[in-house]
């Protein structure tokens, strides 16, 4: 059975208030497109769980998000994703800042559906200080007191892989899957962005298809999807770009022109202002 949708179509079945898992890690391989019609839509008062880059900061910047739960946020090669700074900063989201490893095992524990989990990550940090609501547990076994995390449960999962078939299943050929699995297995839905769509025979080594298409809901072909985050090896992060993003971003009247340029239309226009965009550029060094 076919689960081709569009980007539009994805996000007409999520509806405000929900609880939206984003994949990718940072400024790497996260689901661009469908973040973009995000921005296009009128979806508003979601909960976002990422470890967040360009896809927090753009929804932040839209008044989109109510409550993130993330262990950073970051660009990468820039250290902080600017519009959640500021948002952050001004008090405008509920930010619920755990460790990296506590929303692995969040994801972990929706995915077979536990209540939670234990751990030792976050222990001996700030973590329980600034998560006043976090309990602990004492292994019934030893007697070691341990951290639960909670379950991370997801209404909807977007992420991005280099390649899907018309299924769901899905392959990452890059150096890493993150955590795009766990987000899919912990969503009521999850929908996966690709840079391409092939026959199954043609998903690669196994060991690469960590996405089953048991756990996908739907199937978006996006080439350059990603964009400006990396989908090695299909393509790197486009550097110069999130420059112009990042620094547009620090300034109202620098980021309103920044947004109708690039944010304005559809999937294609955004995608058409990029290349326009270099060109200009290329034609300025020349």
């Amino acid at each position: 059975m076919s689960k081709l949708m569009t980007e539009e179509q994805v996000v007409a079945e999520l509806r405000s208030g929900m609880t939206v898992g984003i994949g990718g890690w940072g400024s790497r391989r996260k689901p661009m497109s469908l973040v973009r019609a995000i921005l296009r839509s009128d979806l508003t008062d979601l909960t976002v769980v990422s470890y967040g880059g360009p896809d927090v900061g753009l929804l932040c910047a839209a008044g989109k998000v109510r409550k993130l739960v993330y262990g950073f946020v970051s660009l990468d090669s820039i250290p902080l994703e600017p519009h959640f700074q500021s948002a952050r900063k001004a008090g405008a989201v509920e930010a619920v800042e755990w460790d990296e490893g506590m929303v692995q095992w969040g994801l972990y524990a929706a995915s077979l559906r536990l209540p939670y989990l234990p751990t030792r990550a976050g222990l001996g940090s700030d973590v329980e200080r600034v998560n006043p609501s976090l309990k602990r547990v004492t292994d019934p076994y030893g007697g070691e007191e341990l951290l639960a995390v909670p379950a991370l449960h997801l209404d909807a999962a977007l992420v991005h892989l280099n390649v899907a078939d018309a299924r769901g299943n899905a392959a990452f050929h890059g150096p890493d899957m993150y955590f795009d699995d766990l987000y899919c297995q912990a969503a009521e839905r999850a929908y996966v962005s690709c840079e391409r769509v092939v026959p199954t025979e043609e998903l690669g080594d196994l060991t690469r298809r960590r996405i089953a298409r048991w756990s996908v809901h739907g199937v978006v072909e996006a080439p350059g999807g990603a964009h400006f985050t990396s989908c090695t090896p299909d393509y790197e992060r486009d550097e110069r770009f999130q420059k112009e993003y990042a620094t547009a971003a620090k300034d109202p009247e620098a980021w309103e022109a920044f947004r109708q340029r690039f944010l304005g239309g559809d999937e294609a226009a955004y995608q058409q202002a990029v290349k326009d965009w270099h060109s200009e550029r290329e034609k300025r060094t020349a």
